[in-house]
């Protein structure tokens, strides 16, 4: 690949996209596939990875490949490139969701340390400590999220908190009557995971002591936290757009990147929450009670500082020769 007489090594675009690979992503499916073509990249929605029992409407998916879009840029500037996105490029093709091109750039700090923190991020459901997240560091993440289209909501009311809590218990027992859900779930989570999935490693056993009210209950869940009645001192937040449209939805999941690896980088453990914006009467409860009506949903994410002990471990990838496909040069 030449571009304006620089020549851009394929094998450095390639090691960007294994390390875009390592985004969050709903129930670690990492739906997404990459098309490398001569001057461009192009991110596409993975329809087999689709998960329509847990995420009907498509809303889960495309926030994880709007992550893995941002992971990749960030991936891109600190390997020297620079990019430039067409976000929905092509109305026939609803799973076309962008198309990158490439821009030879040198790497400065910033970009080397956002990807170092690619590797770093994990996504913890373990109670949080009690210790405050100060209001300066609550400002640049919501500062990360509006650099990306998105609004980042602090819900510190004791009401609206307490909606938002209702609203993600009303979730689960929806979810956890629907056998569709508990079947795929199932496939996905605990010693079924494999390259995809969660693995039972990253998982609460006791998601009631641990979980803060927060957390889903897995049957075989590792992960083990003192029963001390000690409440969960995460920040809740809601991750937001002025719209609910699938391109709202992508820049959500960029931002959520984006808030993700800045949280990161201060220190902060993190925790993405799909759950209840999955039921469409919770959703409602956390646009209309929480958010008063004035933007539209995406994610909850817990943030704080996490509990001491050993660290939480990577979830798996799959290979990245099966995300990536080539166009003749």
């Amino acid at each position: 690949m030449t571009i304006n007489g620089r020549h851009i090594d394929q094998r450095t675009v390639r090691s960007a996209l294994a390390l875009a690979a390592a985004a969050p992503s709903v129930h670690n499916s990492q739906p997404w596939r990459w098309v490398v073509g001569p001057h461009t990249i192009h991110l596409h929605a993975d329809l087999a990875r689709w998960l329509p029992a847990t995420d009907a409407d498509g809303r889960d998916m495309i926030v994880s490949c709007g992550a893995a879009l941002h992971h990749a840029r960030v991936a891109l500037a600190a390997a020297g490139l620079a990019s430039s996105v067409h976000r929905m490029p092509n109305r026939d093709e609803p799973d076309h969701l962008a198309a990158v091109a490439l821009h030879p750039r040198p790497a400065d700090d910033t970009d080397l340390t956002l990807a170092a923190a690619i590797l770093r991020r994990r996504t913890d459901r373990r109670r949080f400590t009690d210790w405050e997240v100060p209001s300066a560091f609550i400002d640049e993440l919501s500062e990360r999220a509006a650099e990306q289209g998105a609004l980042l909501r602090p819900v510190t009311a004791a009401r609206s908190r307490g909606r938002l809590l209702e609203a993600i218990q009303a979730a689960a027992e929806a979810q956890e009557s629907n056998v569709a859900y508990l079947a795929e779930r199932a496939i996905r989570t605990g010693c079924h995971a494999d390259v995809e999935g969660i693995p039972a490693v990253n998982l609460l056993r006791d998601a009631v002591v641990s979980g803060g009210g927060t957390a889903m209950q897995f049957s075989d869940g590792l992960v083990e936290q003192p029963s001390d009645g000690a409440p969960d001192g995460a920040l809740l937040t809601v991750l937001a757009t002025g719209s609910d449209d699938p391109l709202s939805q992508l820049r959500a999941g960029e931002a959520l990147s984006a808030v993700l690896l800045h949280a990161t980088e201060l220190g902060l453990a993190t925790c993405p929450l799909s759950r209840p914006l999955e039921v469409g009467t919770s959703r409602r409860t956390v646009r209309d009670e929480v958010l008063e009506g004035t933007a539209a949903p995406q994610l909850v994410l817990r943030v704080g500082w996490a509990p001491l002990g050993s660290p939480v471990r990577p979830t798996p990838r799959r290979p990245i020769d099966d995300m990536i496909k080539q166009f003749a040069l």
